[in-house]
């Protein structure tokens, strides 16, 4: 169960467990959203307990009102956000494979986020046009956990889906692709994030332990990631590590 689940858990509103997964997913797609603040909305709009079924008549227009009445998000929020929040609502698209996060996180210098392309369970296994998920990970020295899942499919409704995609792992450092094309690969560049592709694929874990390897000895661009010299950027070229 992710963060966001259980912050829709915690909040003390009699909620079912699918439904606290719904509204947490909803959540993701509603830029500047607090979990429990939508929670407690919704439920003073739908009356308790929540369900899913309750969830599943909410409209794009009942949603909005919801949002903008209680001061949650932006008033000006995008549409296409709006309706792929309400088809979480409805339950469509939830990600039953989808791994759980870890509980124990590393943090503090020298730890780097690192998006995964998935499409499948904790596996690296995915374009990054094409991916249903990014698996998010902090990597250190210490070791390798996952913090998060994110599921791209708002960002396909979008005007451009790779612009989307990459505003999706804007705050991350690194981003690992089994394959990605050229003018994605500058777009995702552009958001900040050096991407590298590791066309084996394979377990994520085992593709970032090789990452993780280098973090002692990293290369210019890696160095420049953590934040430990002014290295210029590489072109537009993504970075390959091969396996082994």
């Amino acid at each position: 169960m992710n963060a966001e689940t259980q912050a829709a858990l915690s909040t003390g509103s009699p909620i079912e467990r699918e439904a606290a997964l719904r509204i947490a997913m909803a959540a993701r797609c509603l830029p500047g959203v607090d979990v429990a603040a939508f929670v407690r909305a919704l439920g003073a709009h739908l009356e308790i307990p929540l369900t899913g079924a309750k969830l599943a008549r909410v409209t794009v227009a009942e949603l909005k009102t919801v949002i903008q009445g209680d001061d949650i998000v932006d008033p000006g929020i995008d549409k296409a956000a709006l309706k792929a929040a309400v088809r979480f609502l409805w339950g469509e698209g939830l990600d039953e494979d989808a791994p759980v996060p870890d509980a124990e996180l590393p943090d503090g210098q020298g730890v780097l986020r690192v998006a995964v392309a998935s499409n499948s369970g904790e596996r690296l296994d995915g374009h990054f046009g094409s991916c249903t998920r990014f698996l998010i990970y902090r990597v250190s020295d210490a070791g390798i956990a996952l913090s998060e899942v994110r599921s791209t499919r708002a960002a396909d409704d979008t005007e451009d889906r790779n612009v989307a995609r990459a505003a999706l792992i804007a705050d991350c450092h690194v981003l690992c692709v089994q394959s990605i094309g050229g003018p994605a690969t500058a777009k995702v560049v552009r958001a900040g994030v050096h991407p590298v592709k590791m066309p084996e694929g394979g377990e994520a874990r085992a593709a970032l332990t090789r990452l993780q390897a280098t973090l002692k000895r990293p290369p210019p661009w890696l160095a420049k990631a953590l934040g430990r010299e002014a290295a210029s950027r590489v072109g537009f070229a993504a970075e390959e590590i091969p396996a082994g």
